[in-house]
């Protein structure tokens, strides 16, 4: 599970830290979601949510100022919890002495921002979002066809690169060879980038290791893209009985999200990077509402149809 530091938000954000400095490294955010404890403040702790991070703005502060004293000790007595990663308070406004308090006790952090609730609350949660988001790394190659994010996919040696490499000269966009790291960016969106180390790089067996964007510019090349669609090349199985219409389609599971997937045969003569560029256009065809598959079969149910009638 990904985490983030108190420490790194403080100083991505700027954040003055009212208490708890000994805490900022130790403290880890979990969850891109905030949370704002009108309800706790108000005395229900039914459902508090401690592993988020607790923002107090003009609200919550104004209600907590019209209670007596000993019933904001009692509430932030409560409130801080042991496992909250901090408190946030926003424009700049004072913190109460007994949140401060209880907050050193359970040793909670406590930090303020000027800018408003809204206003930071957005930032922040873009900002977690993306450093919390689910990843994983598959072998592979991902190129940017026509607009289109192709992950082509098959073991060692089976010709991922050199197809690539065909693609790139024929005007598309390298993204990452080999390794292709993919983050969910969100729900039903995986975004695909190379690592820092081997970006913008492609090795051909037998050439060696080559860089894509000295070769061939910096429009052959690409820092991340969206994946739409993902082809797997495998050896070519006589006994196999290959999609011929092209109405099969299968589904490949990455993170939490299912992606259209093309299984293409590979053998002597086939010419792979005009197939997966055709497969591509052919997929952006789809999702304008032409299936050249289904209309095929279409007419020909309406040929046999009249052929029915004439008998």
């Amino acid at each position: 599970m990904s985490k983030v530091t108190i420490k790194s938000i403080v100083q991505q954000f700027d954040l003055e830290v009212v208490s708890g400095w000994d805490q900022l490294d130790r403290r880890r955010v979990t969850v891109a979601d905030l949370y704002r404890p009108g309800l706790e403040l108000a005395g229900f702790f039914t459902f508090h949510p401690v592993e988020r991070l607790q923002l107090l703005g003009k609200t919550e502060l104004s209600f907590i100022e019209g209670l007596t004293k000993a019933e904001r000790q009692e509430r932030f007595d409560r409130l801080c919890h042991p496992e909250i990663p901090c408190f946030i308070l926003t424009r700049n406004y004072d913190v109460p002495s007994e949140l401060v308090q209880a907050a050193q006790e359970k040793k909670v952090p406590i930090l303020r921002t000027e800018m408003a609730t809204t206003r930071f609350a957005s930032k922040l949660t873009n900002y977690l979002e993306k450093l919390l988001a689910p990843t994983t790394t598959m072998h592979g190659v991902l190129v940017d066809i026509y607009g289109i994010g192709v992950l082509i996919t098959g073991s060692s040696g089976i010709g991922k690169s050199e197809t690539a490499l065909e693609l790139v000269k024929r005007g598309h966009r390298l993204v990452a060879d080999d390794a292709v790291e993919i983050t969910q960016t969100e729900e039903g969106s995986l975004v695909g980038h190379a690592p820092d180390l081997i970006r913008y790089l492609l090795e051909i067996r037998g050439l060696g290791i080559i860089n894509v964007m000295t070769l061939f510019g910096a429009g052959a090349v690409r820092d991340k893209k969206r994946i739409s669609l993902t082809i797997h090349l495998e050896a070519w199985q006589e006994k196999r009985q290959y999609d011929r219409l092209g109405l099969d389609e299968e589904k490949v599971r990455i993170i939490d999200t299912e992606l259209p997937k093309l299984i293409v045969p590979v053998r002597p003569g086939r010419n792979l990077a005009v197939i997966i560029e055709v497969a591509a256009m052919n997929f952006r065809l789809k999702r304008l509402g032409y299936h050249a598959a289904q209309q095929f079969v279409q007419k020909l149910g309406e040929v046999i149809d009249e052929g029915d009638e004439i008998d």
